[in-house]
């Protein structure tokens, strides 16, 4: 039997008794639940924590300031939001105004992939910084019934945080717990409004042209060199969440609850090395072409002067057609035409290029009312646009009729 009909033949197990309020309080007080705690569970640091007559699992870990994660320490994170605070940029993944204590580091596993009602988080896993140290907490869903335990403990335990860190948090984690609050809401505290650093969208800003694959596995292993061993993959823990709900066997998931801990982990990592890249201090770990990608990112979020001295660094990389035509593309904005003349005629020394040509002709047309220079460049752009482009499509036809408009308005000006 396929792991897909597994999951599915088991994940009736977790359907509640009714989706609304009246049926979740009648399902919480058919629920008692025991009065100490398995010793199954303490035998890996997680006790029974209650509210009212319902119950969840909490585990809790710290490990010290000295503590690794792949590279760097607790120590190092505290350097990185130090350093967003002294930066005077901004950028969607600055710390600015913040401290490492504010930022908790988030992750949940799931019954399933979807977003709806009928997919349940059964593990909350966070880390935070406290007292230079770090605390991993997981809460952990026993059965149907006892969400409102669940997330009462949760959500009082985080209501002083400012920001969330995830790894595809924005659009799987966080809309998923609103999704399940939604039926505790009345009777547990309310989401708080975090900030969100969603580091898979930093990933792939920078890593998307290097990587096959960005999950977080592989951003783990590639990039920060941690490599796990006897983990126990992410795909399988819906399958054995339903085995634990059959059996009632705390050992069973054992390996779900250190899976989840090292994703929290890792995201501190994540997020102390993504901070550093950005703000330069580890740029030397990036290839030209992740170097490219960064500068593309903060001309991206209109940090224009940040982004042409990135693209200036790459003049003189495998990477420096790209960086002076965009580079060329920003002084154009700027109206610094000479710059601009300046770089085009750079790209044309590397390459021939079709946008450098056309530019070169608009500027010796309009700014050095040179019409045989602006003609001959673009006759030459041109020409370069169709050897590249030697079957014409529909959709290229704007283009050729651009070009032909503009060789023709030429002619007539100089004759």
């Amino acid at each position: 039997m396929s792991l897909q009909n597994k999951l599915n033949r088991f994940k009736k197990e977790l359907t509640h008794v009714g989706t609304d309020k009246q049926n979740m309080e009648n399902t919480a007080r058919k629920v008692s639940p025991a009065q100490k705690t398995d010793p199954a569970w303490t035998s890996f640091d997680a006790i029974q924590a209650t509210f009212e007559d319902q119950y969840c699992i909490l585990r809790e870990k710290t490990y010290d300031c000295n503590h690794k994660i792949g590279p760097y320490r607790v120590a190092d994170l505290y350097d990185s939001v130090s350093l967003w605070n002294d930066w005077n940029q901004s950028h969607p993944l600055s710390s600015a105004g913040r401290k490492a204590e504010d930022l908790l580091f988030f992750d949940t596993e799931t019954t399933g992939l979807g977003t709806g009602a009928g997919n349940t988080i059964f593990l909350l896993g966070v880390a935070r910084i406290m007292e230079n140290a770090i605390q991993v907490r997981q809460y952990f869903l026993p059965g149907p019934g006892h969400e409102t335990a669940l997330y009462h403990h949760f959500l009082t335990d985080v209501q002083d945080m400012g920001n969330l860190v995830t790894y595809n948090g924005k659009a799987f984690d966080w809309p998923q717990v609103k999704t399940r609050h939604t039926f505790v809401r009345d009777m547990v505290p309310k989401l708080p409004s975090f900030g969100h650093f969603d580091l898979l969208h930093a990933s792939r800003r920078i890593w998307k042209k290097s990587y096959e694959s960005l999950r977080l596995a592989n951003v783990e292993q590639e990039i920060l060199n941690i490599e796990r061993k006897e983990d126990t993959p992410g795909y399988l823990a819906p399958m054995l969440y339903f085995e634990y709900l059959r059996e009632k066997d705390p050992a069973i998931l054992k390996g779900v609850f250190e899976h989840n801990e090292l994703d929290v982990l890792t995201l501190i990592a994540l997020y102390t090395h993504l901070s550093n890249v950005l703000i330069g201090q580890g740029k030397e770990t990036l290839s030209a072409v992740e170097q490219y990608e960064v500068a593309r990112w903060f001309e991206a979020v209109e940090d224009v002067e940040e982004a042409k001295r990135r693209y200036v660094e790459l003049k003189e990389s495998t990477q420096s057609f790209k960086a002076k035509k965009a580079l060329a593309r920003l002084y154009k904005k700027e109206k610094n035409l000479p710059q601009a003349e300046v770089l085009w005629k750079e790209v044309l020394g590397e390459k021939e290029d079709p946008e450098a040509f056309i530019e070169l002709s608009k500027i010796y047309e309009h700014t050095h009312k040179d019409f045989e220079r602006a003609l001959h460049f673009a006759q030459k752009g041109y020409d370069t646009w169709k050897n590249a482009n030697r079957i014409i499509r529909r959709n290229d036809e704007k283009d050729r009729l651009s070009y032909c408009k503009r060789i023709e308005r030429l002619e007539g000006k100089i004759s």
